[in-house]
């Protein structure tokens, strides 16, 4: 389109490079970058950084998700990876994007993640059992990395005793985002196809004998009219399982970790577990275990009187929207008691929203305050490791922890 807007390449921009800073670092540069101004020049292109322009973009549908740019970013032909074989909902735009969401809406409803929230209690209570006695443990590995692959086996209708499997799949395929995906390609295909034959097999038992689970109703969905391919039924199932586990227990072990610094908040949520709603948004917005999100311009954008030609990679910098003085009050403090208006954005916006965020959201309601009741006195036991801080979903490695153990 012709416009007489500067091209945001002419720009005079600050730099952000949040790769590889720890969080504390991470906030005061994006907090730094935002005193300058909105936008913010990064190594991948440029980077917004206010609540307002997070929102604006995610939701402005000329800018594309980025998530299919991957392997050629990291000097991997499409063809080589399986994100270039075949397209995932998570990358796709438009109207095949919108026919394959509104077909799949129905099982991710609010309503829909309730039903799961007795199993939820069942699992969380099980790993509370194994380790309380103890009075410590490592959390990431004892409560938070188990503690959301048999919801996601229920959900899809996989036996419970696959779900080590499904874990270990999922750690290996999102080592995509790890920024050497030529170096794991081997490992993240093995753990693709793997996956791959499973969903496969399940989609056919599905449709020899339904049951009462989400695959089932995907199958029926494809034999209603609107039909759905076995290759979009095992891209649907293999996006739920991946985005379901991860995302929920780093988000997890996240929420710990900061409780840990908060421990008057944590005190607070064991005497009025009703706050659990309001932890599960401070605990993300304060500290997301997805700290930014990228898109590209599909074509010449216009906004904010800046030119972005297509092609144009922007990073949104949902860390710093969740920390914007101009959308949040007294942004930098943690507290479960003072109710916020804006929403939090770790969960995105706009098409491209988290599918699971009703699910992820149940999960974490359920989890936060039995554990806080279950675990009194929670307090550090060593310090927290984290994660190689990336693009992709992020959190702790470990985090050893001690409480009041039973007598």
């Amino acid at each position: 389109m012709a416009s007489g807007a500067p091209s945001v390449e002419d720009l005079d921009l600050p730099m952000l490079d949040i790769l590889g800073m720890d969080r504390a670092e991470a906030v005061a540069a994006m907090a730094g970058a935002r005193e300058r101004g909105w936008l913010a020049r990064s190594l991948l292109g440029f980077a917004v950084t206010t609540y307002d322009d997070a929102v604006a973009l995610l939701r402005d549908r000329r800018f594309h998700s980025a998530l299919s740019l991957i392997p050629a970013m990291s000097g991997v032909a499409p063809e080589e990876s399986f994100m270039g074989r075949r397209r995932s909902i998570l990358a796709m735009e438009g109207a095949e994007h919108a026919r394959l969401r509104r077909l799949v809406a129905p099982a991710f409803t609010p309503a829909a993640a309730d039903r799961l929230r007795p199993l939820m209690d069942g699992v969380m209570d099980a790993l509370l059992d194994a380790v309380a006695p103890a009075g410590a443990a490592d959390l990431v590995a004892s409560v938070c990395e188990p503690y959301p692959v048999p919801v996601i086996c229920a959900l899809l209708g996989a036996p419970a005793a696959d779900a080590p499997r499904f874990s270990s799949w999922a750690t290996d395929i999102f080592r995509i985002f790890n920024g050497n995906l030529a170096e794991e390609l081997p490992v993240v295909e093995r753990a693709a196809g793997e996956l791959d034959r499973y969903v496969r097999s399940m989609v056919e038992e599905r449709r020899r004998r339904p049951a009462d689970d989400l695959l089932s109703a995907l199958v029926a969905c494809e034999e209603a009219g609107d039909r759905l391919s076995t290759d979009e039924l095992v891209m649907l199932a293999e996006a739920v399982l991946m985005a379901g586990t991860d995302t929920t227990r780093n988000q997890l072990a996240c929420s710990l970790a900061l409780f840990l610094d908060h421990p008057d908040q944590w005190a607070l949520l064991a005497r009025r577990p009703e706050l659990a709603g309001r932890a599960v948004e401070e605990s993300m917005r304060f500290l997301g275990a997805v700290r930014s999100t990228a898109r590209v311009a599909a074509e010449d954008v216009e906004y904010r009187g800046v030119r972005f030609p297509a092609g144009t990679i922007v990073s949104i910098h949902l860390a710093g929207a969740n920390r914007d003085p101009g959308a949040f009050a007294d942004p930098d403090r943690f507290d479960l008691a003072a109710p916020r208006d804006t929403q939090q954005l770790t969960f995105g916006s706009g098409i491209h929203h988290c599918l699971g965020a009703a699910l992820a959201r149940a999960e974490l309601q359920q989890a936060l305050p039995m554990i806080a009741r279950r675990l009194p006195g929670l307090a550090a036991d060593g310090p927290v490791t984290w994660k190689p801080p990336t693009f992709g979903i992020w959190g702790p490695r470990s985090l050893p922890a001690r409480w009041d153990a039973p007598a």
